[in-house]
């Protein structure tokens, strides 16, 4: 075949090459690096998020990972590396940019979309991961790097070009013909002869499709509706839901202080009913604070909501149904419904707020804030607490603040640092509408080199002082919070 090129027919894989071929080597390099107990002690005291699971046995001793896992540890993989110490009291800055060379690249690779800006980006991110990968060779960890599956990384924006977008050759979508063909079809038959009694059942199986189409349409006359095809969507289309009846139909200020944290809730809801009051006027904090103080509240109770999703939206017409995509969970200690005498640890989750100026990509106008409660006020209540034309909407937050963004995330992993505002001593805290909150947000604490072994995931928002912003959670954090 002298026109054939048989190197152009070995496409990208993301899921061999990347997932069950690099990102399986880094983690045995990393674990070799940072040693298996303090990288298993850091993943055991992550806080939780929607997007991340928590490994709580650890990472290393891990043995037939799939490749939704590595996925799920690559959303957390950077941030475990962070101050750790290495042999030699080594410098872990070419460990962390080789690391971030190759989640980028991973991320990268995986846009349904791409333009010049972005396979440029990729190639930079290679080029990253080339520049510091000789700390393993320093470390001891590695003498070279002629891994096949890392030269095939060197075509992928050619390939990219050539192709299209990695997607449309991405293995991972026929892995679940494993399951569909072949597994099912295996547990059907009796285990004799089994070949012959897969393919009957596969067999029966088709038949009963087509034949419950054709009864539809028989029954609807639908004729058949083929969409036009339609380029990727990039939109961050989602919608926010509350449950429509609260969690708690009246919870105590007392109680919203010493069950959910929420220390100067009266306070910071006088305070939002004074603005909403005097919209028109530019407050100072003195005159604030002193219209606050005179303001009564007609009620000693309000109720509370413990979960806001975000479901995904529709956005090509094809009718698919809705999912959650995104959650943030605000709820105190509570007994477990299973075990009575198992109590649940409080969960009050981080979030990504919009000031009202934030932009689609970027963290400018944005700020990180620690939900400690979502609450509504009765209807007569806020007639008679606001004026008529500024009514508060239905749903509110009681929300602890971090300080704003830096101006640029750090040099060597790429991520934001933030601590809590703190004032006197104690937290900044403030009511805003539930609708300003954007999306969850994942905050890794600063270790140090060693992780201190009281923290855990249940209470390591209240024991770190400093924390990371998590852009690797998924596609949409990659881009905005860079």
């Amino acid at each position: 075949l002298p026109y054939a090129n048989i190197f152009q027919a070995v496409t990208p894989d993301i899921l061999h090459q990347l997932y069950q071929g690099l990102v399986k080597h880094l983690l045995g390099w990393l674990a070799q690096a940072c040693g298996p107990n303090e990288i298993d002690a850091r993943c055991r005291r992550f806080p939780p998020n929607h997007h991340i699971r928590l490994f709580m046995k650890g990472i290393t001793d891990l043995s037939r990972i799939s490749g939704t896992e590595h996925a799920q540890i690559c959303c957390f993989l950077l941030g475990v590396i962070i101050d750790a110490r290495l042999p030699g009291n080594m410098s872990s800055t070419r460990l962390l940019r080789a690391v971030r060379g190759l989640l980028d690249f991973l991320y990268l690779a995986q846009y349904p979309c791409h333009s010049s800006e972005t396979l440029s980006l990729l190639d930079k991110a290679l080029v990253l991961f080339h520049d510091n990968k000789e700390i393993f060779i320093d470390l001891g960890i590695r003498n070279h790097f002629n891994l096949p599956k890392l030269h095939a990384t060197r075509h992928y924006v050619s390939m990219i070009r050539f192709f299209g977008t990695t997607d449309n050759y991405n293995t991972e979508y026929t892995e679940r013909l494993h399951i569909d063909l072949a597994k099912d079809a295996y547990r059907a038959t009796n285990r004799k002869d089994k070949f012959m009694q897969m393919t009957q059942w596969l067999e029966r199986k088709e038949k009963i499709v087509r034949h419950a189409k054709f009864i539809h349409w028989r029954l609807h006359n639908d004729v058949p509706h083929h969409p036009s095809p339609q380029p990727a969507s990039l939109s961050f289309d989602r919608t926010q839901t509350l449950a429509k009846h609260p969690s708690a139909k009246a919870v105590s200020f007392r109680t919203l202080i010493s069950d959910y944290g929420a220390t100067y809730f009266r306070e910071a809801l006088a305070r939002y009913i004074v603005q909403q009051n005097h919209l028109d006027e530019s407050l100072s904090r003195s005159r604030l604070e002193a219209l606050a103080a005179n303001v009564h509240l007609p009620f000693h109770s309000v109720a509370v909501y413990h979960k806001i999703k975000w479901l995904s939206v529709d956005t090509r017409g094809h009718g698919d149904p809705l999912a959650t995509v995104d959650s943030v969970h605000v709820m105190p200690c509570r007994t477990s419904t299973c075990r009575k005498n198992d109590a649940l640890p409080a969960c009050f989750d981080t979030a990504l707020i919009n000031n009202g100026t934030g932009q689609s990509v970027g963290v400018e106008g944005y700020r990180v804030g620690q939900i400690r409660a979502i609450f509504s006020i009765r209807e007569r209540d806020a007639q008679f607490l606001f004026p008529p034309t500024h009514q508060p909407p239905k749903h509110l937050a009681y929300v602890e603040w971090f300080k704003p963004f830096p101006s640029t995330p750090d040099s060597r992993h790429g991520m934001y640092k933030i601590t809590r505002s703190v004032r006197s001593g104690e937290r900044l805290a403030s009511i805003i509408p539930v609708s300003n909150i954007v999306r969850s947000i994942h905050l890794i604490p600063k270790f140090g080199p060693v992780a201190p072994r009281h923290w855990t995931s249940n209470n390591v928002l209240e024991e770190c002082d400093a924390f990371f912003v998590n852009c690797y959670i998924d596609r949409h954090s990659f881009v905005t919070l860079r």
